[in-house]
């Protein structure tokens, strides 16, 4: 039932997705205007935007990244604490330390 749930909600997701998106609204003549210029502060903006746009693509995959690396180091601790508490209580139990609650 939640396999059936889950893939529901991802197909939910990837045609509600597909439906919102839209095309672009920019400016394609951003870049043509900032290529015109007589002065050395008018010729640096080119790279400027360069630099601008790479800035804007890497901001995703840098946050996917961290939270990426964020959830597994999280999964890799609590792994550890499993196992640490499950080799605690089988100790225990090997032990014999606990008694009957019937006495």
């Amino acid at each position: 039932m939640t396999r059936l749930l889950k893939a529901m909600l991802i197909a939910m997701v990837l045609v509600g997705g597909l439906g919102a998106s839209r095309a672009a609204e920019a400016c394609p003549m951003c870049s043509v205007a900032n290529e015109d210029g007589k002065d050395e502060a008018a010729n640096a903006r080119p790279r400027a935007y360069m630099y601008s746009i790479l800035f804007m693509l890497s901001m995703p995959a840098t946050i996917f990244t961290v939270f990426a690396v964020t959830f597994y180091r999280l999964s890799q601790k609590q792994a550890a604490m499993n196992e640490e508490s499950l080799a605690l209580h089988r100790d225990d139990s090997s032990s014999g330390s606990f008694e009957s609650l019937d006495s």
